[in-house]
């Protein structure tokens, strides 16, 4: 487990850049306890190693203009490898496809759409995603509103388990 091989501090840093990514090194560096020099070489190694895979701006959707948010789920008609790779490379190449996640059950994918309209929606709908090759099945649900959109992990849940090891 990578999370055992992180010491105190590391997840910290991981935890504090989740929280604020646009933070100074000197703040996070501070808030987690150690000078600024070793803190900018651990986020250096943390980011080397792929545990930290980016900086992303949290845009509002609704503001810019994006009204539609769809969870669809695919059903393919075949479930060999080379078939469920290229639905996801298809899936990379959809603008409007901002989330593409293989499931275990009767579902294949689960899609998390976002347009700026329905009818720009239902033309991705039916323009791309139903005439796909091997796609056997489209279920969409319009979201109506959230009720919770957390980014990265809990890291409470992580420090309560690794003290329960320790």
């Amino acid at each position: 487990m990578v999370a055992t091989r992180l010491d105190e501090i590391d997840r910290k840093i991981l935890a504090e850049l989740q929280a604020d990514g646009r933070m100074t090194n000197v703040e996070l560096a501070k808030r987690v306890g150690i000078s600024a020099p070793p803190c900018l070489r651990r986020v250096r190694t943390l980011e080397e190693s792929g545990l930290i895979r980016g900086y992303h701006a949290e845009v509002n959707a609704r503001e810019l203009g994006f009204e539609v948010q769809v969870f669809a789920s695919v059903g393919l008609e075949s479930q060999a490898e080379t078939e469920l790779s290229a639905f996801e490379e298809r899936c990379r190449d959809w603008p409007l496809v901002r989330e593409c996640h293989m499931l275990n059950g009767e579902v294949d994918f689960i899609l998390k759409c976002v347009a700026p309209d329905l009818s720009s929606f239902q033309r991705f709908l039916t323009g791309d995603l139903l005439t796909t090759p091997n796609v056997a099945s489209v279920k969409t649900s319009l979201v109506i509103r959230g009720a919770k959109d957390e980014p990265g992990v809990p890291f409470d849940v992580l420090e309560e388990r690794m003290n329960r090891m320790a």
